[in-house]
């Protein structure tokens, strides 16, 4: 594998910032670890932090470098800040940043494909919210998204979580018009897709966020929304997004890969 630390300017964000990428290497003489490449345009899965992290957290905190040396893939973390992956009303357009230009950047760098059955989204946490949004909003270009303890229900978070460290968060990312029903409530998103891609959600159930990945689940199920939906015994912590990321990636629907 090739592990990449790119800084890059972003004309949308009006600054440089940051993304993490793998890349797949076809290798033979690794002690400990194997390596598949493929030829041609590689399937890419955009990996998303949460809020509290940026673009190198999932390298630093679970194996994901080697969860997938053997399925020949590309896997891009950008870096949002503490934005939910939304253009926000008094800051920058991050949601535009990471449906738009992230995309057509990373594909201008390095060989990705945009074939969007050969092109996934994930997440934890905030990242699990972002990777739902993105799948839901652009349905057609995603061949599956997965969510980790995700914030599925943000609107009833907004209501119940405040930040010592950020206070002003919600109207700093949202404004003061009503969250609920909008083009940032995945809830009202279920009820506007046509078409969605696969979804995968886990969620501990010790997890603050468990009752919001419940009525996500419910809510998919009356509109008959292809889910798959895991709940286990867990908080909110990295040992479990380690563990289940495994699950993320023998789930996503790979095309098949040549040593």
């Amino acid at each position: 594998m090739a592990l990449v630390r790119c800084d890059f300017f972003s004309d949308v964000l009006g600054f440089s910032t940051s993304m993490t990428v793998v890349l797949p290497q076809r290798t033979t003489g690794q002690i400990g670890m194997s390596g598949s490449g493929r030829d041609g345009d590689l399937p890419t899965l955009f990996l998303l932090h949460g809020l509290s992290d940026d673009d190198t957290v999932w390298t630093r905190r679970t194996s994901i470098e080697r969860y997938v040396a053997d399925l020949g893939i590309a896997v891009v973390m950008p870096q949002v800040h503490r934005s939910f992956y939304a253009d926000e009303v008094w800051g920058r357009p991050y949601w535009t940043f990471v449906a738009e230009e992230l995309p057509a950047i990373a594909r201008s760098f390095f060989r990705l494909s945009s074939d969007p059955a050969e092109t996934y989204v994930a997440g934890l946490s905030m990242g699990g919210y972002g990777a739902f949004k993105l799948a839901l909003r652009h349905p057609s270009r995603f061949g599956a998204a997965a969510s980790l303890s995700g914030v599925l229900d943000l609107g009833d978070r907004m209501r119940t979580m405040t930040s010592e460290v950020d206070p002003l968060m919600w109207r700093r990312v949202f404004g003061d018009d009503p969250f609920d029903g909008g083009d940032n409530d995945l809830l009202a998103l279920l009820d506007q897709v046509t078409d969605p891609p696969p979804l995968f959600q886990w969620c501990g159930t010790e997890d603050p966020l468990y009752a919001g990945n419940v009525r996500f689940r419910d809510a998919c199920a009356e509109r008959d929304i292809p889910l798959t939906s895991q709940f286990s015994a867990g908080t909110h912590d990295w040992s479990h997004w380690d563990d289940k990321i495994r699950d993320v990636l023998a789930w996503l629907p790979l095309p098949s890969v040549r040593p």
